[in-house]
Order: structure tokens, then sequence, then C-alpha cells
């Protein structure tokens, strides 16, 4: 887990560089109207951040499997209106909460990474998948806003 938390360490001072260096304009600008804006981006990964950080906290005391509960992204962007957020506000929360769930990642053992979740009613994993696949989110979207 210690390389997870490396990748997810040296996305989140890569990101946060970019962001408080973008103008307002690189950030706001979209490529299309049903497009997200960088800064719409950036606050879908707070939104996963936000879901995430729930699920790695939970599993470690609800029962086993832990169910997956979805979230609709595309209504929490529009709802937090990331639009029109300040940016250094939305990139010190997206930092802030990175930040927490590296710490959680970090105190994680080989038996909780092992805990059971049910991802939906045919697929099940363990909380090592989960906590890769954040990551694995996380520079995928983090990748759009660099382009």
């Amino acid at each position: 887990m210690n390389k997870t938390v490396n990748k997810l360490e040296a996305l989140i001072q890569k990101g946060l560089k970019y962001i408080l260096q973008s103008s307002e304009l690189e950030l706001t600008q979209k490529s299309s109207p049903e497009k997200w804006s960088k800064k719409e981006v950036l606050g879908h990964l707070i939104d996963s951040g936000i879901n995430n950080l729930q699920r790695f906290t939970e599993i470690q005391y609800e029962n086993k499997p832990y169910k997956i509960r979805n979230y609709k992204q595309d209504k929490l962007v529009k709802a937090n209106d990331y639009q029109n957020a300040e940016s250094k506000e939305i990139a010190n929360f997206w930092f802030a909460i990175n930040t927490r769930i590296m710490c959680l990642i970090s105190q994680q053992t080989e038996e909780t990474l092992n805990y059971k979740i049910e991802i939906d009613d045919s697929n099940t994993s363990d909380l090592r998948f989960l906590i890769q696949d954040y990551v694995n989110h996380l520079e995928h979207h983090l990748n759009q806003i660099l382009e």
C-alpha cells in the first residue's frame, strides 16, 4: 500500500500546483456545453473524495461485505456549482480531503485491506481494490485537468 500512498501524494502535489497556477479562464473553459470544465472535473474529484472517504471509513466497522452505494456524479457537480466556485477554495478542499484519505490509507493493515466489498449484485472485491481504484480514478481525471 506504500506505493499507492506515494502515488496519491505525488498526484495531489502535482494537481494542486497546476490548479493554483492556472488562470480562471483556463479552469472554466469548456470544449462543449455538455462537457465539464477543468474546474468541474476538480469538483467531481472532490465529490469522489467525499464518497470514498466515507466508504474507506465505514468499511472499518460496518458488516461485511460492505455494500458500495453509488452517487450521481453529474447532479453533484451541478448542485455544488463548482464552475462558479472560487478556484483556490475548491483546490484547497480537494487537497485537504485527499490528504485525509492518504492518512486513512496509510493506517490500513493486511487484515483491513482484505475486508470484502460488494460493488453490485454480481461483483465483489476488497478494500485494497477500492483504494487502488480510487487513486487510478483520480489520476485519470487529473490527467484531463493537466491537458
